[in-house]
């Protein structure tokens, strides 16, 4: 394969890692825990939006329960984030397999 063939996939591989980057701005995953009662929404960058709290959990003598279901709501959503990203990209290097036959 001729370097200049390589320099054109390089640049499309990169054009379409922008896009993906791109839409995954626009997307959002949920993550739950406690059946549900806590609920986070996550763009598909990471950033969370959202952070849901069912009313039946707020009791202050239940605040160290309620924290560790905020931290696992999240922990579910990064999941779901990292699945999302891992399906794009692999959209997005869809037929480019590496450059000139190389693995990347």
């Amino acid at each position: 394969m001729k370097i200049a063939d390589m320099m054109k996939q390089a640049q499309a591989m990169q054009a379409k890692m922008k896009e993906m980057q791109a839409q995954l701005g626009t997307m959002t995953v949920e993550g739950e825990a406690g059946g549900g009662m806590i609920r986070v929404t996550m763009t598909g960058t990471g950033g969370v939006q959202a952070i849901k709290i069912d009313d039946s959990l707020i009791d202050l003598s239940e605040k160290d329960v309620l924290e560790d279901l905020v931290v696992a709501a999240m922990n579910s959503a990064k999941e779901r984030v990292e699945a999302l990203v891992a399906e794009k990209t692999k959209e997005a290097m869809g037929g480019l397999g590496g450059l000139g036959g190389l693995p990347f």
